[in-house]
């Protein structure tokens, strides 16, 4: 037999990591990191070895919908992978949403439940997904003043017992819009005993066998137009497993997320609680769609932090021109700014996660809830645009090799696709930084981050990067100012803005951490990242001329 090229191998994910562990020894005291090592190590061994072959040996086997049972009745049964019914009872065990809302733990449980969810996405089969909802839901209830709900639901969701433990869905797109919910068709009618009945068609209800769903419907008074919707929660199962006046009519053939059960369904006076007020249901979903969007940035550094693991790890296996691959200098280049860019999207997103558990558990003044306002969508959009590049990188690394199936790459490239659309796409999102300056007075929350990060480095080879950041925050400042005035040129360049402020927030993490590590662990290599990073650009700002746009977007003559 001829030669067989060796496939790459995943070490094991925590151990492995050098940029998550050296994050956890900066933002955790040391108790309490000393104290979750040692479950974090055998977690990643697990995502290694045991859960990862599994996704890879299992990957055809994606959920089915059957919806007759052999004489004919409707059952609208849902047959879900191995591994995604095992999924609920390690989140359970793991704490994957509990560990958020440890109180011992505090403001430090939302970095550790991040951690452990960033080293399990990428072996979950997307059971992320559910888990990111779950904890949206989570959040929502528990701002809501609806005390039964409250203590039916929130002990489920924060349950470590897999017998108690539920997850949520998110069933909030129709047919007549995705972001734009307004307008919305499902109607909502109270019956002869005052409890409400839901009626009409959603057409992506993501992970339609979850325990319990959020959705919003239209009261049947109410005005058209957002403000009329009201936000329902529901069990859509009874005790013996049949839904409540659901009936699923496909599950979406989608491009990635296969794993993910996501389906089209109708709904005929399904019962229903009121969450809130039975007006402003957007507004009362809003905490879900935020830490959702957190979870979505925390999912796009995870998949390319996998990407970039077996990509370098073939790279020591494969040779190429009497060489391995990773002597060859243009590969290392790659590498090099593939894990730069990785090291500054894996800061943007947990200085975020950092930010959000100092305010769940009140170490914040209003600037920080209003930085976070600010850099939630901000966090998202680039994320996610960084990871579908990178991902569509590491398949190349691989050459043929990455086009194929069987390797498990094209998946990972799949899946990594929906970041940018689910919870808000690139141009929704950065419209809502738009808004978001509105409502928070414009840009020093943000200025005043930058400056925080940076006055503090003094190592002389990083001089160049921070004064990079300076100027980057100096250019965006500018670039509002002379737009403020002009009702369409601040939105048309909104997506160049929202991505040069999250670059910009990105390289002086990077910054920061980089002084820290050198100084504390003596490993000048965030050093590296930070000034190759610096070099592959922050300022992603446009001048728009909207005769231009409106010419070619439309490719007419004018």
């Amino acid at each position: 037999m001829g030669f067989i090229q060796t496939a790459p191998v995943l070490a094991n994910t925590y151990l492995d990591d050098r940029v998550l562990r050296s994050w956890l020894r900066r933002v955790l005291p040391a108790q309490v990191l000393a104290d979750h090592e040692g479950r974090l190590g055998e977690f990643g061994e697990l995502a290694a070895n045991e859960w990862y072959p599994q996704q890879l040996a299992q990957r055809h086997l994606e959920p089915r919908h059957v919806p007759f049972d052999a004489f004919g009745q409707r059952i609208d049964h849902v047959e879900l992978s191995p591994f995604w019914r095992e999924a609920p009872a390690i989140a359970a065990k793991w704490g994957l949403i509990a560990l958020g809302q440890d109180d011992w733990l505090a403001q430090h449980g939302r970095p550790l439940q991040f951690a452990f969810n960033y080293l399990f996405h990428p072996s979950s089969e997307l059971f992320s997904c559910p888990l990111a909802m779950t904890d949206g839901a989570l959040k929502v209830l528990q701002d809501s003043d609806n005390k039964a709900l409250i203590d039916r639901a929130v002990p489920r969701l924060l349950s470590r017992d897999p017998k108690q433990f539920w997850i949520s869905g998110q069933w909030m797109t129709e047919t007549s819009g995705g972001s734009d919910v307004s307008g919305s068709e499902t109607i909502a009618r109270q019956d002869e005993r005052g409890r409400w009945r839901l009626s009409g068609r959603k057409w992506f209800a993501s992970a339609i066998t979850s325990d319990i769903a959020l959705l919003l419907a239209r009261p049947e008074k109410n005005p058209a137009g957002a403000d009329g919707l009201a936000l329902f929660y529901l069990e859509p199962r009874k005790s013996d497993g049949r839904l409540r006046n659901i009936t699923i009519d496909r599950l979406k053939d989608k491009l990635g997320t296969r794993k993910l059960p996501t389906a089209e369904i109708h709904l005929d006076n399904t019962p229903a609680e009121l969450v809130g007020d039975s007006k402003h249901g957007v507004r009362a979903i809003a905490p879900m769609l935020n830490v959702t969007r957190l979870w979505n940035a925390v999912c796009a550094v995870s998949a390319m932090r996998r990407g970039l693991t077996l990509a370098r790890d073939y790279a020591t296996r494969r040779v190429v021109f009497a060489q391995p691959l990773i002597d060859q200098p243009l590969h290392q280049e790659t590498l090099a700014d593939l894990q730069a860019e990785f090291e500054g999207m894996f800061h943007l997103t947990f200085y975020a996660v950092e930010l959000m558990g100092r305010i769940e558990n009140g170490q914040h003044d209003d600037a920080s809830v209003h930085l976070l306002r600010l850099i939630t969508p901000i966090v998202k959009l680039t994320t996610a645009k960084s990871a579908t590049h990178a991902l569509s990188e590491v398949i190349e690394s691989f050459g043929g090799a990455g086009y194929c199936e069987d390797t498990g790459l094209p998946g990972l490239l799949r899946d990594t696709q929906v970041l940018p659309i689910w919870e808000g796409t690139t141009n929704v999102l950065a419209l809502d930084v738009i808004k978001a300056l509105k409502q928070i007075g414009g840009l020093q929350h943000w200025l005043t981050a930058i400056r925080t990060l940076t006055s503090p480095i003094t190592l002389p080879e990083l001089e160049g990067v921070v004064k990079q950041v300076r100027e980057s925050a100096t250019a965006v400042a500018e670039w509002i100012q002379k737009r403020s005035r002009s009702r369409d040129e601040l939105p048309a360049g909104a997506r160049g803005l929202a991505m040069t402020m999250g670059r910009t927030l990105a390289l002086a993490l990077l910054a920061q951490h980089a002084e820290w590590s050198f100084r504390t662990e003596h490993d000048p290599r965030t050093l590296h990242a930070a000034r190759r990073f610096a070099r592959l650009g922050c300022n992603r700002l446009t001048d728009t001329v909207a005769i231009e746009a409106r010419t070619l977007s439309s490719d007419i003559y004018a």
